[in-house]
Formats: C-alpha cells, structure tokens, sequence
C-alpha cells in the first residue's frame, strides 16, 4: 500500500500544477511519472483523493477529453460546472477543443 500512497502523492503533485482553464489526461500523467501502461492507477489516485481542494481533480479527463471521472464528483455536472467555471466548454460529456486545451506534463515540466 505504501507504494500506492507514494505514486498518488506523485499524481497530485502533477495535478497541482495544471494551470487554471486547461486539461490533461490520465495517460499523460502516467507518462509523464514513467509509468506509460498506469492510466487506470492514475484515476484512482484521482478518486481517492476525495474532492481535497488542493488537487483540481477536474483538470484531468481521458484521453479524447471525456470527463470520464465525473461521476466521482459530487452532483450531477459538478466536474462540467468546474471546468466551464475557469473557461472551459464541455459538451455532451467532452471538452471541446481538447487539443487546444491539453497540458501535457512531458513537455511542460520536462523529464
């Protein structure tokens, strides 16, 4: 378990530093901590972080800009409403312009 713990600390460290209004992916993250096959480990490291201020859990969707997560939110829309609250339109379950809107930790905090 302790090795867990140590990984999701890594992933939230990641998280803390997505900027306001932009995006990242679960597969991303895991690149990024040298991890390319964890995506899966990574979104529980989101769930598990149970909606802590400090992590903007919300920045991270799936791949292809689906708020796949967002049922771990509480309320019906509230990662929608968290997203378009800092910029970002989300329709039928998807960040638009996804592309545009992706921060990749490979590239912006290097390896």
């Amino acid at each position: 378990m302790a090795d867990n713990d140590n990984f999701f600390e890594r992933v939230y460290e990641v998280v803390r530093q997505v900027p306001h209004g932009r995006v990242t992916s679960y597969g991303a993250i895991a690149k990024y901590l040298g991890a390319s096959r964890s995506a899966r480990m990574v979104g529980w490291a989101m769930n598990a972080c149970g909606g802590r201020d400090d992590i903007p859990a919300h920045r991270v969707v799936n791949r292809v800009g689906l708020l796949s997560g967002k049922h771990h939110f509480e309320g019906t829309n509230l990662m929608q409403q968290l997203l378009e609250n800092e910029g970002v339109k989300v329709k039928e379950n998807k960040v638009v312009k996804f592309d545009k809107l992706f921060w990749d930790p490979v590239k912006e905090l290097g390896f």
